[in-house]
């Protein structure tokens, strides 16, 4: 029988199967505790990205006077988990 908690940990685990982090997926390693700030802005491709030091992440993208962030995995921590 299968739990919430191993639902929640199998669709990352296949995020994280095809990408590749500079940080090494600490978002999910720390259970996500230790992340980047983001918000979900209603975009289905992006979050907002409120980092510090947006332009040090790969990730992020400057369009329109705001950063966006493109990583798959913190898209679905903060649409999906609300974190």
């Amino acid at each position: 029988m299968k739990t919430i908690e191993q639902d929640i940990r199998k669709i990352p685990e296949e995020i994280i199967d095809g990408l590749k982090c500079p940080k090494d997926f600490i978002c999910y390693r720390s259970g996500f505790r230790n992340m980047c700030r983001a918000k979900d802005i209603g975009l289905d491709a992006f979050v907002a990205c409120l980092a510090q030091n947006p332009m040090q992440c790969r990730f992020a993208i400057h369009f329109g006077g705001l950063f966006f962030c493109q990583c798959s995995l913190r898209i679905y921590i903060c649409k999906e988990l609300k974190k």
